[in-house]
């Protein structure tokens, strides 16, 4: 059996700022609340919880003056402006890609309407529609885009700015951005194809690699976005599961296949990655 591991699986540079601040902060202080998961990882929330830091779903659970962490995908202005009111001691990991995102939404929301291309259910999605205001739409797939343009006319704006949650499908993307230019003629639109570059290069070693082997191991949390696009790019050329670790694997399926290949989501640590290919090197 051969085994290919992904060269850009593991931790993205949003994510390993985030949990490398967030381990420092535990270390030294008590009473640390995060809003939602930190990452989209299970082992990772496990152990800072285990260290006392508190997950919770909404900024009204966070006691007042309680430390604050704002996780990786970001928040919405409004979240900022209750823990301020709440005198929260703020710990901001947002990804550095997603608050520039923030700020060109801002700085666009005066004179475009703007689409956001991401889960509606996403929280970064979720955090670029507050920093874009009420002139605003997210548009998680081709069904959404008749509501989307309605909601345009309607406003009575004649520009249009479109950008995407950073680790959105590059070919869902491109698709849903090619089908509203057709559709809205007669309209001024700017497109910032907001897909971080590691998003990007990761999705097409995966379509790469899927193609080189017989079977694709794709790691990483069943609520990650970004893993979960990995899975379907990969699905489409060559047999493949979805795991979040070693636990997971299915050994007598794998068994069947002569070269694995293997890739994971930006929240998957590198020690996750590392046990799949021990395993799988046992069983050789």
């Amino acid at each position: 059996m051969e085994i290919i591991v992904g060269q850009l699986s593991g931790f993205c540079f949003g994510v390993n700022n985030a949990v490398t601040k967030a381990l420092e902060l535990i270390e030294n202080k008590e009473n640390v609340y995060c809003l939602g998961e930190l990452i989209h990882n299970k082992g990772i929330n496990a152990n800072l919880e285990k260290h006392g830091v508190k997950i919770v779903e909404k900024i009204e659970e966070v006691p007042c003056g309680a430390k604050l962490i704002i996780r990786a995908h970001g928040v919405p202005p409004e979240v900022y402006e209750k823990a301020r009111n709440n005198q929260n001691e703020l710990y901001d990991y947002t990804c550095p890609n997603v608050i520039k995102i923030h700020n060109q939404v801002k700085e666009n929301r005066q004179n475009n309407y703007i689409f956001i291309l991401g889960g509606k259910k996403h929280p970064e999605a979720i955090g670029h529609q507050g920093f874009s205001g009420n002139n605003s739409f997210i548009i998680e797939t081709e069904d959404d885009i008749e509501e989307a343009i309605s909601k345009l006319k309607n406003s009575k704006m004649k520009s249009l700015y479109i950008v995407a949650q950073t680790t959105f499908s590059v070919t869902k993307f491109e698709k849903i951005v090619n089908e509203i230019s057709e559709k809205l003629n007669g309209y001024e639109i700017e497109i910032n194809k907001s897909i971080c570059a590691t998003t990007q290069n990761r999705q097409a070693e995966a379509e790469e690699l899927s193609k080189k082997v017989d079977y694709m191991i794709i790691i990483g949390g069943k609520n990650s976005a970004n893993t979960i696009k990995l899975y379907e790019i990969s699905k489409k050329n060559c047999p493949s599961m979805h795991i979040e670790n070693k636990d997971e694997l299915n050994l007598e399926e794998i068994k069947k296949h002569n070269k694995i290949g293997i890739t994971a989501g930006a929240s998957t640590p590198k020690e996750n990655i590392q046990e799949v290919v021990q395993i799988l090197e046992e069983i050789k």
